[in-house]
């Protein structure tokens, strides 16, 4: 099978659209060729010497991450970080490398949704709601085509709203159009004042499909230049954001609960803000990395504990355990990632060499006995 490096990330952006990163972040391709020819694609957490080494030692010219190598620019190409290494190691070496760091994390179906999955909680939704990520498309149509229409913009992924698809608002008018000197009208006659029975057709979809969408449109659309604008919405897109809330199957004791969250992280560096010990656990909140900034929106959603993989001191004072605030180590909370995007890309390139890392790139080491 020959793929194109673009290709290999063309099918993450599928699920783990950079569009759904975080401002601060730097999602996408970090160093390399597009246009390359792939050979095989390693999936880590972090890019480090050892993780492309092992990339090298595989046959793989393509390594997707977690993290990305590169959150700033570079002043020079060097020995002097690990990070101008990596870069240089890459050229010399013709690897590329892409990262999908918080569109993975916001993602339906991402590493927090997977968190949800693996702990068993029930009727997941998402703690902190993207805004500004919708878009609405509004598209003059003949009547006698807006069905079709429609259909492919549904396949386009149009009109998805929460649990619903195929969503859209119809009201019926009357265009009219002159077609000028070089035209070739779908109705109407060269010169002519033509009125055409249409209905105003609008639909709703998520800003990073508009150009998929947008293609749809044109390719279905009978008029040779069809009247059409997409209009940003303020609203909150549900589906994805920060954090994952949901409920346990049956309440667990605290004691018990945390347990199976050190066995399931196999974190040697589990914390937890100061509780009873004999408080319930049903309602949880999770997100990997870094989100302790998340205990406001957990409380609100009334959850009993927040899983986070890492915390300031402070926050364990703040949250005043409503909820109870658990840490357990950043690498450990998204280790997960690299096996999302072995299993993703496995089912969609069953021919292709894809591998996880083997390399624990962890950069905290923790004294467990003395």
């Amino acid at each position: 099978m020959m793929l194109r490096v673009a290709q290999i990330w063309e099918l993450l952006e599928e699920h783990f659209s950079s569009s759904l990163q975080e401002s601060y972040d730097n999602c996408g391709l970090q160093v390399g060729d597009p246009e390359a020819i792939a050979t095989g694609v390693l999936c880590c957490v972090d890019v480090t010497e050892a993780v492309l080494q092992e990339a090298v030692e595989r046959g793989c010219n393509v390594v997707i991450a977690h993290h990305p190598l590169l959150f700033k620019g570079l002043k020079r190409l060097g020995t002097s970080s690990y990070i101008e290494r990596c870069v240089c190691f890459a050229l010399k070496h013709d690897l590329a490398i892409y990262a999908a760091h918080t569109s993975v994390d916001n993602a339906v179906e991402g590493l927090n949704w997977r968190l949800a999955q693996d702990f068993g909680l029930l009727q997941p939704r998402v703690l902190l709601p993207q805004t500004d990520r919708l878009l609405e498309l509004t598209v003059y149509v003949p009547e006698a085509t807006t069905a079709e229409v429609a259909e492919a913009l549904w396949a386009a992924g149009a009109g998805r709203v929460g649990n619903y698809d195929s969503c859209s608002w119809r009201s019926s008018g009357r265009g009219s159009f002159r077609p000028l000197s070089g035209a070739q009208p779908y109705v109407g006659e060269l010169g002519a004042l033509h009125y055409e029975p249409e209905e105003q057709l609008s639909l709703v979809l998520p800003s990073h499909l508009r150009a998929r969408v947008e293609a749809a449109l044109l390719k279905a659309h009978p008029y040779e230049v069809p009247a059409y604008s997409f209009t940003q919405l303020l609203n909150t897109r549900g589906t994805t954001g920060a954090g994952i809330v949901g409920e346990l199957p049956q309440p667990i004791a605290l004691g018990d609960f945390l347990a199976q969250v050190k066995r399931y992280f196999a974190t040697e560096q589990l914390r937890y803000s100061r509780a009873e010990a004999t408080r319930l656990i049903q309602r949880v909140a999770l997100c990997g990395g870094a989100g302790a900034f998340l205990w406001p929106e957990a409380r609100r959603a009334g959850a009993d504990i927040l899983i986070t993989g890492e915390a300031k001191y402070n926050d364990y004072f703040d949250c005043e355990s409503a909820p109870i605030l658990a840490t357990v180590g950043h690498y450990e909370s998204e280790r997960i990632s690299a096996q999302l995007f072995t299993e993703l890309l496995s089912q969609k390139l069953a021919t292709f060499a894809v591998y996880q890392s083997e390399i624990d790139s962890n950069p905290i080491n923790s004294v467990i006995a003395l």
